[in-house]
């Protein structure tokens, strides 16, 4: 059995589209009228988009929803379903937190009702029955105003426990304006000790070396072998490595077909950079993380060597892992056929 760590799952596509049907219906929702029948609105949720943009207009329709008095439900549902169905023993679940406040609400407002919503999401991830090592990743967003963005590090810094890293997500074209007042914020991160990630290099528009200095993993960053293989070299010395999600890049156009990936997976190899698969939006997918890797090998994009260090580099780089090891040689050592 393989146990798995997943470092990069976003709130917005974290609930499989079934158990989000049956919310709006129980709510009474407006969309639930749109869609009666679950297989219409799975067709819906699931099919792919023309561009990144439109793929992320999904996240939205779904942050609607999940409000400080819903949040308890949508996570609670994510984590018994990654731990039973999955073999998820680890998870960093990212999100803006800004962005399930009230949006009739002034700002300093919803800025001060950021904390309710971790520690909503913290005690919702917390549930004995399904004892997986719980954390979160606070997104700044290229829609944010600075000031959000800046609270938005503070509030990660300050919330240990709660929080194991910060991230920068939202359309990547709109870094282009704001590359200094990203820098700003990743630095100030840094600074106060936290990890940090990046939606870097997914999409050709959202190449940026300017910000790869300033983190410890890279959000995607399939261009960089693609496109940018000179950059290898100095992303192993960093020992950074990418946060890879198939499934994605067909959803949001960015690859005809899983075949690149090949490429992506043979120069990281060759230049000693790590990579670690994840579903990014599972439920909007209704696509579990063991069967990435399973994609993977059936089109034979990568091979039982290359999926066994994808999943060892992912309890490596992971934030929160309180272990040295990956979850595997635990359950050796458990079972009495591991190291002293």
């Amino acid at each position: 059995m393989s146990l798995h760590a997943e470092l990069h799952r976003h709130l917005g596509g974290a609930v499989v589209p079934r158990v989000f049907w049956r919310y709006l219906h129980r709510s009474c929702h407006p969309l639930a009228e749109a869609y009666p029948e679950y297989e219409g609105f799975e067709a819906f949720i699931t099919r792919p988009r023309a561009s990144l943009e439109e793929y992320l207009e999904l996240h939205s329709l779904v942050e609607v929803v999940q409000r400080p008095d819903t949040l308890a439900y949508f996570v609670s549902k994510l984590v018994r379903g990654a731990f039973v169905f999955e073999s998820v023993v680890y998870m960093e679940l990212r999100h803006t937190p800004f962005l399930r406040t009230d949006p009739t609400e002034p700002m300093a407002r919803r800025i001060d009702a950021m904390r309710p919503i971790v520690d909503t999401i913290a005690a919702a991830g917390d549930q004995p029955e399904y004892p997986l090592v719980f954390s979160q990743i606070l997104c700044m967003h290229s829609r944010l105003p600075f000031e959000v963005n800046r609270a938005i590090v503070d509030l990660a810094a300050s919330m240990p426990r709660a929080v194991c890293g910060i991230d920068l997500a939202g359309p990547d074209h709109l870094y282009a304006e704001r590359l200094e007042e990203f820098i700003s914020l990743f630095r100030h991160a840094q600074e106060l000790g936290l990890k940090t990630t990046g939606h870097l290099y997914e999409t050709p528009q959202g190449c940026y070396a300017e910000l790869l200095p300033y983190l410890d993993r890279i959000g995607h960053g399939i261009q960089i072998p693609l496109l940018y293989p000179e950059l290898l070299p100095a992303i192993a010395e960093r020992r950074q490595c990418l946060e890879i999600c198939p499934t994605t890049y067909l959803k949001t156009g960015t690859l005809a077909s899983l075949e690149p990936l090949r490429s992506v997976f043979d120069r990281c190899e060759r230049a000693g950079v790590d990579i670690v698969l994840c579903t990014d939006n599972a439920g909007l997918h209704n696509v579990r993380l063991p069967f990435e890797f399973e994609n993977l090998l059936t089109l034979d994009i990568i091979d039982f060597r290359q999926l066994q260090a994808c999943q060892d580099a992912a309890f490596r780089h992971a934030f929160a892992w309180p272990y040295r090891q990956p979850a595997r040689h635990l359950l050796r050592e458990r079972a009495g056929t591991g190291g002293g």
